[in-house]
């Protein structure tokens, strides 16, 4: 099947090739933009594609577009419907990843933000954004995360992802799968793109809000599904660049790295250096949750509607998270 590679763009669907910005454009100039990551997983039995947390996701989205001083002409459900559709006209009966973005569309020179706003939108295939079948060597990074009083990481703003690009290059050029990124304070903060757990001691440990982090969905994830499904409880603190190199397991986590195991930090072993068997658990359990083959987190999936049962005027919305 031959797709039609279709965009949200200006408030049309468009072809994607059409879906173009002006080089004036305050947002590519400057960075002025936010944007988000939703995951989209096939379900071949139930020929059915399921978005994971989509209203969490833009609820988020509208909240860090204001630290931006924009508004949206929509609210979180609007936008899962304008999702779900952009998912249907697409047709991919795979994986996806689906990527939003809020920005400034103000042509002129100038970093203020002036008044100018839209949101666009596209999904491509994806399977792992890492690898998730192996345990990664990670490095930590000579580069410090932004601080909140600089540029906000909870805000997944666009122009501070060049902190990201920095930190996981570095790591690439340095023969590591990917980066740690310690904050000023010289504290674990997370991946270069992903938050990072740790365990020790049959609990799980992650850092704070206020360690200049992105507040992750994917993060929250975990913590329900460890205390609710595994008995496994979760301290969040702040964590020492020496606990990661005598941590039982560390993984990263995020929309696009799902749950990637850490096997070496700075060549060091993690433990025996291979799949801990809590992320291995983890991974299994957020798979399947995924997926829609757990009815008690249904509440947590959007059903796209793909298959010929989809019926002309359903709310889009069934099964969204409240």
């Amino acid at each position: 099947m031959r797709h039609r590679e279709v965009a949200f763009f200006e408030g049309s669907f468009v072809p994607l090739a059409e879906a173009n910005i002006n080089v004036m454009t305050h947002a590519f100039n400057y960075g002025t933009a936010v944007f988000e990551g939703i995951r989209g997983y096939w379900n071949a039995d139930d020929e059915e594609l399921y978005l994971f947390r989509p209203r969490e996701h833009f609820a988020r989205l509208l909240q860090n577009a204001s630290l931006l001083k924009m508004k949206l002409p929509y609210d979180a459900d609007a936008l899962c419907d304008l999702t779900a559709e952009l998912a249907r006209r697409n047709a991919y009966r795979e994986d996806v990843y689906i990527r939003p973005l809020a920005y400034k569309t103000a042509r002129q020179i100038g970093t203020k933000l002036s008044p100018g706003d839209d949101f666009t939108m596209f999904i491509v295939p994806m399977r792992d954004y890492v690898d998730t079948s192996r345990p990664l060597a990670v490095g930590v990074s000579s580069w410090r995360r932004v601080e909140d009083a600089a540029i906000p990481a909870r805000g997944k703003i666009c122009g501070a992802y060049v902190n990201s690009a920095l930190a996981a290059t570095e790591a690439r050029d340095n023969g590591y799968d990917e980066a740690i990124v310690l904050n000023a304070a010289g504290k674990v903060a997370e991946g270069a793109a992903m938050n990072i757990f740790i365990a020790r001691d049959g609990k799980l440990v992650t850092t704070p809000i206020y360690a200049d982090i992105l507040e992750g969905i994917t993060r929250h994830t975990v913590v329900e599904l460890a205390r609710r499904e595994l008995g496994v409880e979760t301290e969040f603190r702040p964590i020492d660049r020496s606990e990661l190199y005598i941590a039982d397991e560390v993984f990263f986590c995020g929309t696009g790295a799902q749950i990637a195991a850490i096997g070496s930090v700075d060549r060091r072993p993690v433990a025996n250096g291979q799949i801990g068997p809590l992320t291995r658990r983890l991974q299994a359990l957020y798979g399947d949750v995924a997926r829609g083959r757990v009815g008690r987190y249904h509440k947590w999936l959007l059903p796209c509607r793909l298959t010929a049962r989809f019926l002309e005027g359903a709310s889009c919305l069934t099964g969204v998270a409240d």
